[in-house]
């Protein structure tokens, strides 16, 4: 069980309780600041005009509102802005935007009740989600539309994902005997200014990121060794005078993945300790570049994906409402932390990357499949009848579409900004659109390295290869096998696709190769 408050929340924290659905519950120490927070702010703020406490919201703020209506103000903003369309954000999703939003009120700058932050950690444990639509949010004050979905969910209105379904609040609230949150002073607005949806959203984005680079670099080693390729292209003295981290990260990586493979050459062993006599070289001296720039290539991606975690992470603990409430100072402090520019920069810089690595994969998958690249393997790696059976040739089409769309989504959101709130938002981040589409390109990715799996498991049955496959990447023929076997009759190969799909975004593949490694 995870403790929020008081402590940093980590990327690996995250994904224990978004993704294996860890509990968490509540430091008690935070809880009492957050008290704090609260009392302070409904005694400061009698007898004083405060923005969006007894102001109108936005280019609306020069409107004062009577203590009388202060409630109905926060009730009203909820209301109003629940407005998102389109698809729903997934489960995953949701519960990743509402620990996001309950580590920033955590810290205790929001002025809530600590009525929110209990209700909140109950409905994470019970896997209950407000309703929150992909379509609404520009980034700036936040992600209004998608926060004020989960605001209208935890005052008891709207609809929840529970259990499979999608139900009306009140069914929810009455069959996990909670009560829904009581509007006070503030928990409108501190609920609805922040990047808590983008946030939460990108933080899945670099986890599964992290799953590509992984499944990508140990396929990049497969294909290789399928090729007995030269093994000096990651070599310690080729990369270590390329001064870029990830680049000799990646290749130190695969230097250690493939110590113990039978297939990798040396190449001295081939062209330099004996004499080459033949005018025409059947061997390729070098390899395709897909094959042999592996590492200049996968090392800026894992640089990007780094880069953006940590990005990811300080925003996750940041204080990202506005105003911020500081008791300590027995201050209010107005400003536009809830502009969401270095999440929507990173994802987009993420996504590309991505894509990237999606192009690398394709460019392998084509490699194995066409003879006259190759040299090695049937067409299609078809082990059947040439002719009569086909072998992977339909499965290469998604894989190909996948990278395509990815290439059309690259381009940016962070430059898209488009004035609105009567120009009061006149320039914006566009964050959650940046991660929602980051989140896009890479479920591509995911059904394009899982073409890229079925093939490599062809190609490695072809040859006769598995005995003589590294530990780890013989690890990952095994496991991969026996959810999309080697074939030689056409069967249709959309479930076993979709099964390695499933394997290669679950999986922690970089945390099994450390244990194989002993790192």
């Amino acid at each position: 069980m995870e403790t929020i408050g008081h402590k940093i929340l980590k990327l690996e924290a995250l994904e224990q309780i978004v993704l294996q659905k860890d509990h968490i519950e509540l430091d008690a120490t935070a809880v009492a600041e957050v008290e704090a927070s609260h009392a302070f702010l409904t005694d400061f703020s009698k007898d004083k005009l405060i923005y969006g406490i007894n102001t109108g919201f936005g280019p609306m703020a020069q409107y004062r509102i009577e203590d009388e209506d202060c409630r109905q103000l926060q009730l009203n903003l909820i209301r109003s802005h629940s407005s998102g369309m389109g698809l729903l954000l997934t489960p995953d999703q949701s519960r990743a935007l509402m620990l996001a939003r309950l580590n920033t009120v955590m810290r205790a700058y929001s002025g809530v009740n600590p009525e929110l932050v209990v209700l909140m950690k109950e409905l994470i444990n019970n896997e209950a989600y407000p309703c929150v639509y992909q379509h609404g949010g520009v980034g700036a004050s936040g992600d209004l539309v998608q926060l004020a979905h989960l605001a209208l969910g935890l005052i008891g209105e709207g609809y929840f994902q529970f259990k499979g379904a999608v139900v009306k609040a009140a069914t929810v609230f009455a069959e996990l005997n909670l009560q829904p949150l009581a509007i006070h002073i503030r928990e409108g607005l501190s609920l609805l200014n922040g990047t808590s949806a983008m946030t939460g959203i990108g933080a899945i984005n670099v986890l599964h990121a992290r799953k590509l680079l992984a499944g990508e670099m140990l396929f990049s080693l497969m294909v290789n060794e399928i090729m007995e390729a030269y093994d000096d292209h990651f070599s310690e003295e080729l990369n270590g005078v390329k001064l870029h981290k990830g680049q000799q990260t990646v290749a130190a990586a695969m230097r250690a993945i493939t110590k113990n493979s039978g297939l990798m050459r040396k190449r001295h062993e081939h062209l330099y300790d004996k004499k080459v006599t033949e005018s025409v070289i059947e061997d390729k001296v070098q390899e395709y570049y897909s094959l042999r720039c592996v590492p200049q290539i996968l090392g800026p991606i894992y640089d990007t994906i780094e880069y953006t975690a940590q990005i990811i992470e300080q925003e996750l603990n940041s204080v990202n409402d506005n105003p911020v409430v500081d008791y300590r100072t027995k201050n209010i402090y107005h400003g536009g932390n809830f502009h969401g520019d270095y999440v929507a920069l990173e994802m987009d810089k993420l996504k590309i990357a991505i894509t990237k690595l999606s192009m690398l994969a394709e460019r392998q998958l084509n490699f194995l499949l066409n003879p006259a690249l190759n040299k090695r393997l049937t067409p299609f790696i078809n082990q059947g009848v040439l002719g009569l059976n086909f072998g992977i040739q339909g499965m290469q089409y998604p894989a190909v579409s996948n990278v395509a769309e990815n290439q059309m989504l690259s381009n940016p959101m962070y430059v898209h900004s488009i004035p609105n709130n009567n120009d009061n938002q006149d320039i914006v981040s566009m964050g959650t659109n940046a991660a929602l589409i980051c989140a896009k390109v890479i479920e591509n990715s995911f059904e394009t390295l899982a073409v890229h799996a079925c093939t490599i498991v062809q190609a490695v049955d072809a040859k006769g290869f598995k005995d003589r496959l590294s530990p780890a990447t013989r690890w990952m023929y095994d496991e991969l096998s026996v959810l999309a076997p080697p074939f030689k009759e056409d069967v249709p190969a959309f479930e076993n696709l979709a099964k390695v799909k499933e394997w290669l975004m679950k999986t922690e593949v970089g945390a099994k190769m450390k244990k194989l490694l002993g790192w």
